[in-house]
């Protein structure tokens, strides 16, 4: 398992390790002592959340708040996504800005988004897989997001505009200049 940084502060691109041989492959998608390890920070995870998309499908920008906040470690198990992370925390020399990476079923990476950040994915293959491992509890009551196509962020989302879906809900979201985070 590596470990890269992002632009952004406290996120990162984790690889596994992979062993591949004529029947197939085997990697050890994740490991609580090693991620602690490398990444120094608390690798105890409590909800696993699986979703299936097809393509143009975006899903965010999402994320919960206060005692509710959520760090994500999230994957894509088949097809293909192009995953942002935007970080949201005030305090952070990286506040208001995005990164951007594609995770497929194919190169096996992971992203690490810490609490404070707001999360969204869209669906680059005809159909997705996508899991995240979250380190709280979701909350109804503490949701919060940022519009999709928020002027100030201007987040590509490799996506033609004539083909994103989008749930009525993420149609609604703030945008970025509302604070609501």
């Amino acid at each position: 398992m590596t470990l890269s940084e992002t632009p952004l502060k406290d996120c990162y691109i984790i690889e596994p390790t992979v062993f591949e041989d004529e029947r197939g492959y085997f990697y050890e998608k994740f490991n609580e002592k090693k991620f602690t390890e490398i990444t120094g920070m608390n690798g105890h995870f409590v909800q696993d959340n699986i979703s299936k998309s097809t393509f143009g499908v975006l899903r965010g920008i999402h994320l919960q708040k206060g005692e509710h906040a959520q760090a994500k470690l999230v994957s894509c198990l088949e097809g293909r996504v192009w995953d942002i992370a935007v970080d949201l925390r005030h305090d952070s020399p990286t506040f208001g800005k995005w990164f951007g990476l594609e995770i497929s079923g194919e190169n096996k990476k992971q992203l690490y988004v810490p609490r404070g950040f707001g999360h969204g994915f869209a669906v680059l293959s005809e159909t997705a897989i996508f899991a995240y491992k979250c380190d709280n509890y979701y909350s109804k009551e503490s949701e919060g997001g940022i519009i999709w196509n928020d002027s100030d962020l201007m987040i590509d989302w490799k996506l033609p505009l004539s083909e994103v879906i989008l749930s009525e809900k993420d149609k609604n979201l703030p945008a970025f200049s509302q604070g609501n985070f």
